[in-house]
């Protein structure tokens, strides 16, 4: 997911996303543990897929805190 659909996104939405992404990811690691996956490199573009929501998770946070 980029940058710019991660920022259109509501924070009800990014939540949903982050779970969903989490759970997927999770479920990835553990079929890759098993057999291996035809490209894992999925595996690392979802870990940076998470990573980006949770960034800009903490950004909307830190920004409602200082409007406060």
């Amino acid at each position: 997911m980029k940058k710019e659909d991660i920022k259109e996104l509501t924070t009800e939405e990014l939540n949903l996303r982050l779970q969903e992404e989490r759970d997927q990811y999770v479920k990835m690691k553990m079929n890759h543990t098993i057999s291996p996956l035809d490209n894992p490199s999925k595996i690392r573009e979802k870990r940076r897929g998470i990573a980006r929501i949770t960034t800009e998770l903490t950004q909307r946070a830190k920004a409602a805190n200082t409007n406060s």
